[in-house]
């Protein structure tokens, strides 16, 4: 067995590029994911280990001294960070000349060649779904006989094998938890929604919607829901509860966690066996019935993609949703008690001025407990970069995600909204959403009523108000 390395690089400082995040760059308000896509395959390498560098403030030195002892180096990259990982990798070889460094992650599931061509320090790179791939690299097994990689040669010759089958029996994964455990400080994690510490796990890969913007099921995870069986999710809880009694959360990180209704409601029901308090993330539609279910059984708070309150918009996203639907969700589950934490996106297909307006005006009506606006981003391989790109919606900028600090960037532009005015939207997004009389109400509430949310908001406005300084800057 190769002696083997899991690496998500340094980057930039407070950027969450792992391969838990759906968008690679700085947040409002410092998060981490926790880097699951790794943990997968380091939990299937004997003796390996995973580091996670950026949420634990590491820099490059300590991994420089790890790599001279490793046969392999394997590190998630990212469209965002692709240039950064490639400089970095270029460190490690020349620190060990004999290491083999491949590369994982949706950016060179899409762009193989192209990313083998700019990255000469990398050896090979993993399509799709890789984690029987890098296990048998790992094992020693030819790069000519490994199925979904693409690889360069002694005389430098880029192959592309054969892709490789994806997994279908989701239950012959091993815990990702027991890497967790061996290579991770949890409390490093964090997201302003969720309670803190949390940890997060698959409990499947896929997403059957369609949705033109989104990264995973359009680069790796594919667009079927593959599942664990609710008796081996409720199994890794149960060790992880062992392994960290401090965990005040647990987070089921699946594209769509209530795409597969009754499963959610056993999965919900085993979690109500076990006492614990967790989250998901669905689309709004779920009925009042399943919604309940999951309540009773220790559902906090579910992460829902909004996107946009203007239906047109929905429709040209493909986003197959109604906005009445949303809306009647949202007032279920303000009913049963259930957190909200909705998630928004501007400068989409069809923005105007006018439909920014009404999404604003959606979010203030239908009031989750948070919400995040981002800004409308076509990463490669996706159907809205493909739009973009005959479409002709770049800026000047288009072959950059972020600035130069990490932070996010309107890389889209229309005949009718400017690339400016799309950036522009997020602040005032933020501010008529959060500065309302009821809304700083609530706030000051929660954390009059509970000290540690008080020093928490505390923290996140100054960040909050410190990441909006920096997009001025920038702008």
């Amino acid at each position: 067995m190769m002696r083997t390395l899991f690496l998500q690089p340094p980057s930039f400082d407070g950027f969450d590029g792992g391969a838990g995040s759906r968008y690679q760059a700085k947040r409002e308000i410092r998060s981490f994911w926790f880097p699951t896509w790794l943990a997968q395959p380091a939990a299937m390498v004997e003796n390996s280990r995973l580091i996670d560098a950026p949420p634990a403030r590491m820099g490059i030195e300590p991994i420089l001294k790890d790599v001279k002892n490793r046969d392999l180096v394997v590190m998630h990259t990212s469209t965002p960070s692709f240039a950064s990982d490639v400089r970095v990798a270029q460190m490690l070889k020349d620190v060990n000349p004999n290491l083999k460094i491949g590369m994982v992650g949706a950016k060179v599931a899409v762009q193989p060649d192209e990313s083998m061509a700019k990255g000469t320090p990398i050896d090979f790179v993993a399509r799709n779904e890789f984690d029987f791939t890098i296990k048998e690299i790992a094992e020693g097994r030819d790069f000519k006989d490994v199925d979904g990689i693409t690889w360069r040669d002694k005389n430098g010759v880029i192959t592309a094998n054969r892709d490789r089958a994806m997994i279908e029996d989701m239950d012959s994964l091993p815990f990702v938890t027991e890497v967790y455990k061996r290579d991770l400080r949890i409390e490093d994690y964090f997201i302003g929604y969720l309670m803190h510490p949390y940890i997060s796990i698959y409990t499947g890969r896929g997403c059957k919607s369609r949705c033109t913007f989104c990264l995973w099921p359009q680069t790796v995870g594919g667009h079927r829901y593959r599942t664990r069986s609710p008796a081996h999710v409720a199994a890794e809880i149960r060790l992880a509860k062992q392994y960290f009694p401090q965990v005040r959360e647990f987070m089921f990180d699946d594209d769509t966690f209530t795409d597969d209704l009754p499963r959610a409601e056993a999965i919900a029901r085993e979690m109500g066996k076990l006492g614990v308090t967790w989250s998901c993330n669905a689309k709004a539609n779920v009925p009042y019935e399943t919604l309940k279910v999951m309540k009773e059984n220790g559902l906090r708070l579910l992460l829902v993609g909004y996107e946009s309150g203007n239906q047109q918009i929905l429709h040209n996203i493909k986003k197959g949703m109604r906005v009445e639907t949303a809306r009647e969700f949202t007032k279920n589950c303000h009913k049963l008690g259930i957190k909200v934490h909705g998630t928004f996106i501007v400068g989409l297909p069809g923005e105007t001025k006018e439909t920014i307006r009404e999404t604003i005006n959606f979010a203030k009506d239908i009031n989750p407990h948070t919400l995040q606006v981002s800004l409308a981003a076509p990463y490669p391989g996706t159907f809205l970069h493909k739009q973009a790109t005959e479409n002709g919606w770049f800026n000047e900028s288009e072959a950059e995600l972020i600035d130069e600090n990490g932070v996010q960037i309107a890389p889209l532009e229309y005949p009718h909204l400017s690339h400016t005015e799309i950036f522009n939207s997020v602040e005032e997004f933020y501010r008529k959403f959060y500065f309302r009389a009821p809304k700083i109400a609530s706030i000051v509430n929660e954390m009059v009523r509970s000290p540690q949310m008080m020093k928490r908001r505390l923290r996140e406005g100054l960040e909050f108000f410190q990441f909006l300084r920096d997009r001025n800057r920038a702008a």
